[in-house]
């Protein structure tokens, strides 16, 4: 594999889809405008949602983005786990009554096994689909994803939110070898959390029409199918840069070295370290993005982050202020693609400062 640095995989993710006629909508604002569904944005379907619900008609059926996501239900595995964050960015391609299963699939193959963009070898790919989904399974297999690599599971594998549009999914997961543990279809098929198995693309053939009271197998058939998509970035970039989680991709680990200069205390994959840096990140860019800190709602989120990062500093004997000083960092590492953060960056670092002497000083 070829070393690709975060950045690069935006970029080509970008050229790629564009490649294929799809329309670059701009990564919305992780404070949703007109939907008072959504704390943060949450996913990168989530700022199309006028398009899917028909609203609003698209210039193009086709189309890309690069979304920045806030999620904060799994707070509690952050520093835990190889790749649970409350930042993170999701690439991803749609189709609104355009493309379907054939090309969606032809062309994630393309983009993960081409040497011209991610180059994965296709013996580590494992593919789960929903087990009524035949014609899914029988595409990959004629893709070349070898047919032991294929998993069918239940539930696991239909997207669908009550009554609406729904449809079977098919996700796509990368093997990281015997190192990061034993070789199990069954932690692939039942969805249990281990370091071997990395799900790095969900495909989502958005075909039936969901209706109260019907069986699965009796939903009628959308009249316009559409696909959506996510894929991690954070992820990605650990598979192609060979890291052992998120934390050592370049997206993190110059923060990491900052808090280690900080510290005096080596890193050595300490929960602490990677706390602090997930969460100054999601600060940043939510600040940078209009968010204020407050006792109440988001900004309740953004006092509870900052707050826990300090914390966690205190665990590595940092007794004074210092999340401003990681500001800086996180701006070096995401400017390229987010000019923003530059331009928003005294706020954030005063914000920050202010919030972190308040809380330290109590």
């Amino acid at each position: 594999m070829k070393y690709l640095s975060g950045n690069e995989i935006r970029n080509l993710w970008l050229e790629f889809f564009k490649g294929k006629g799809h329309l670059v909508e701009p990564g919305a604002s992780l404070i949703p405008n007109d939907d008072p569904t959504l704390l943060w944005m949450n996913a990168g379907v989530a700022a199309l949602k006028k398009y899917f619900d028909g609203s609003v008609i698209p210039k193009n059926p086709r189309i890309v983005n690069v979304q920045k996501c806030i999620r904060t239900n799994d707070i509690e595995h952050v520093g835990k786990t190889a790749r649970h964050h409350t930042f993170f960015e999701m690439l991803g391609n749609f189709s609104i009554g355009d493309y379907f299963r054939d090309q969606a699939l032809e062309w994630a193959y393309e983009w993960l096994t081409s040497e011209k963009w991610l180059g994965l070898p296709k013996e580590k790919l494992y593919i789960t689909v929903y087990s009524a989904d035949r014609e899914t399974a029988e595409k990959w297999v004629a893709l070349g994803i070898d047919p032991s690599h294929i998993v069918a599971t239940v539930d696991q594998n239909f997207w669908e939110i009550g009554e609406g549009p729904s449809g079977p999914c098919t996700e796509v997961f990368f093997d990281r070898g015997e190192k990061y543990g034993d070789f199990s279809i069954e932690a692939i098929r039942d969805d249990i959390e281990n370091d071997r198995f990395v799900e790095i693309w969900n495909i989502v053939l958005s075909q039936f029409n969901a209706k109260a009271g019907m069986k699965r197998e009796e939903y009628p058939e959308l009249p316009s199918k559409n696909i959506d998509t996510g894929s991690g970035l954070e992820r990605v970039a650990m598979v192609v840069q060979e890291v052992e989680t998120n934390y050592e991709t370049d997206l993190f680990y110059p923060i990491i070295k900052k808090i280690e200069a900080i510290s005096g205390i080596d890193y050595h994959g300490q929960m602490a370290f990677k706390v602090i840096a997930d969460h100054i990140r999601t600060v940043s860019f939510a600040i940078s993005d209009g968010a204020i800190l407050s006792n109440e709602g988001r900004g309740y989120v953004l006092r509870r982050l900052l707050r826990r990062a300090v914390r966690y500093g205190r665990k590595l004997g940092i007794e004074k202020p210092f999340m401003a000083k990681l500001v800086d960092i996180v701006e070096k590492i995401m400017v390229d693609f987010y000019p923003n953060i530059r331009t928003q960056k005294d706020l954030i670092k005063r914000i920050v400062s202010r919030e972190a002497t308040k809380f330290l000083e109590t």
